[in-house]
């Protein structure tokens, strides 16, 4: 008679081993439905290299992306907070008038530099004190003040929100390509800011009001995954020459981390900046939330190209060491 405790046992493992094997496959399924992006890196130690032929390298690096741009509008969307002279806060000015006449070179009809920051109504002031607001003048080129902008009310995508609608700023819409240009940094709140929660600026102040409360209640990852999925920007240049740890995205320090990264799959980009920055993009809601709209976040999908690039360990507050890898 058999033993039927070898039976049961057997059983056990069994099941244990049907049960793994499943598992497997749906973290494969799941890689392998996301599709197979690029992101390019490039070293660059500071702001006084050769910023306009980095611009245009990431930019030949994606064909399709380049063929668009003669004859478009393009919009650069940078980051911009608020100014303070011993931290990174702010996209740096000169990275985003390199952009501007990397743009033109490759023969965009019209540039226009356009944000809505979060925490200061005076987005003049941000400009002025940055130094960028004297650039745009000498290279006459146009700013937009997105918190004052009319909204084009869009439909979300996925949902993640709840909100029946997104107020997105015209000049963002009417563009024929966006360009978000992010700082490398942590985030208090969500953990990283890259190109995907740059996008809270396009959201008018005038709408929202500030810090564009509606999107935190609605919850910062949702809301970020939710901008993404739904205005779909063309193109990303990250700008982690000098990044920001600690307490970011204002009270954190300097990270001269040396790297510029380009794509057109934001959380693809999103994805690999996190990963230079020593953390864990799987545990990143907001990137983690981009898959259902046609995000790529697995390492196994994105085929980084350009430069080999440093990871530096980026130090994050308590509530997020989580995120370390």
């Amino acid at each position: 008679m058999a033993d039927p405790t070898i039976t049961r046992r057997r059983l056990l493992l069994g099941l244990s081993a049907a049960a793994a094997a499943a598992g497997v496959g749906a973290i494969v399924g799941r890689e392998l439905r996301q599709p197979e992006v690029t992101v390019f890196g490039l070293r660059c130690a500071t702001y006084e290299e050769d910023l306009v032929g980095r611009i245009r390298e990431g930019i030949a690096a994606f064909p399709a992306f380049q063929e668009k741009i003669a004859g478009s509008r393009v919009v650069l969307k940078p980051n911009l907070v608020e100014v303070h002279a011993d931290r990174p806060v702010n996209t740096d000015p000169r990275l985003i008038l390199a952009a501007i006449e990397a743009f033109r070179k490759e023969g965009a009809k019209n540039v226009v530099v356009a944000e809505g920051p979060g925490h200061l109504r005076d987005t003049d002031a941000v400009l002025e004190a940055s130094g960028l607001g004297r650039m745009l003048r000498e290279q006459k080129v146009s700013y937009v003040d997105l918190n004052v902008d009319d909204a084009v009310e869009l439909v979300p995508v996925v949902g993640y929100t709840k909100l029946p609608k997104l107020p997105v700023a015209r000049t963002i819409m009417q563009a024929d390509l966006v360009v978000s240009m992010p700082k490398l940094k942590t985030h208090h709140w969500a953990g990283v800011t890259l190109s995907m929660k740059n996008l809270f600026g396009t959201v008018p102040g005038r709408v929202f009001g500030w810090p564009k409360n509606p999107l935190h209640w609605a919850g910062v990852d949702n809301s970020v995954a939710e901008l993404w999925s739904s205005i779909r920007p063309a193109f990303t240049i990250v700008d982690g020459v000098v990044g920001m740890e600690g307490d970011g995205p204002i009270m954190g320090v300097a990270v001269p981390h040396g790297i510029l990264l380009f794509g057109d799959n934001l959380p693809a980009v999103d994805a690999t900046a996190t990963r230079l920055m020593g953390l864990c993009p799987e545990k990143v809601r907001s990137i983690r939330l981009s898959l259902a709209a046609g995000g790529t976040t697995s390492a196994w999908r994105i085929l980084r190209i350009g430069d080999e690039l440093p990871i530096h360990p980026y130090a994050v507050l308590s509530s997020w060491t989580h995120l370390k890898a």
